[in-house]
């Protein structure tokens, strides 16, 4: 998932996927053999790619606990959920790098740009919701997003190894998410295990993205315990609106 850490380094982060729509550049036929090749006009500037936001645009999509609710407010510090119940592995590649995802929470790898990140912590619940943006080209984010939507199928109930033979049964089921952005995907992952701390303990994560333009929103809500649902929904609708608009005003200041 997430690795649900106290600090996320600034960077930036359910179901149906709005279809990919990479945009491809238009190819000009070859110049005839009679006359030379046409120099190309430059394009206008509607069609130009909008720029990339900056760190300073970023921070200001974040959402905030104001957003969420009263219970919700900075974090306090990093969980143990990363370490006790998520460093894990298992046969299948696509379920072990689910995993790795939901521990390193880095759903898209490196960021060709600068990330924003927030971390809130639920006094009432528990959960801890981590919150990226992350710049991307769309047609990968979107490659990103059909991987997700597989792996209610390929890794509805697997079983995974921790350290010393300790293992981890792994639920992954689709999550709904409400209309927002381009395309969105959202997961529900379930570890149940022990822990050295805590004993038997089961951790519920709601893992989605969200791509908006060449823009990408990645959170993780997860706890000891159900998540709230509402908050993720929130955290979707509100984020991908605030994004939007963010980048229409980068765009309207060029």
């Amino acid at each position: 998932m997430l690795a649900l850490s106290a600090a996320l380094a600034v960077s930036v982060p359910g179901c149906s996927v709005a279809g990919p729509g990479a945009g491809r550049a238009a190819r000009t036929g070859p110049a005839t053999p009679r006359s030379a090749a046409p120099i190309p006009s430059a394009p206008p500037a509607s069609a130009a790619a909008p720029p990339a936001l900056t760190r300073a645009q970023a921070s200001a999509a974040l959402i905030t606990e104001a957003d969420l609710g009263e219970t919700w407010g900075p974090t306090l510090g990093a969980a143990t959920w990363r370490d006790d119940l998520l460093k894990a592995t298992t046969g299948d590649a696509d379920c072990r790098r689910l995993l790795d995802v939901l521990y390193t929470e880095e759903l898209l790898g490196a960021a060709p740009a600068p990330r924003a990140t927030a971390a809130l912590d639920d006094s009432a619940g528990g959960a801890q919701l981590h919150y990226r943006i992350t710049s991307h080209r769309a047609a990968g984010i979107d490659r990103t997003l059909a991987w997700l939507a597989t792996l209610p199928d390929r890794c509805g109930h697997v079983t995974a190894e921790a350290a010393r033979g300790a293992v981890r049964d792994v639920r992954v089921t689709g999550l709904t998410l409400p209309d927002a952005g381009e395309a969105r995907q959202g997961l529900r992952v379930t570890v149940t295990g022990t822990t050295a701390d805590a004993g038997p303990a089961v951790l519920t994560v709601d893992l989605v993205a969200v791509r908006v333009g060449d823009d990408v929103i990645h959170l993780t809500n997860g706890g000891l315990g159900e998540p709230a649902e509402d908050a993720t929904r929130t955290a979707v609708e509100v984020g991908a609106g605030r994004l939007a608009e963010t980048r229409r005003q980068g765009r309207a200041q060029v």
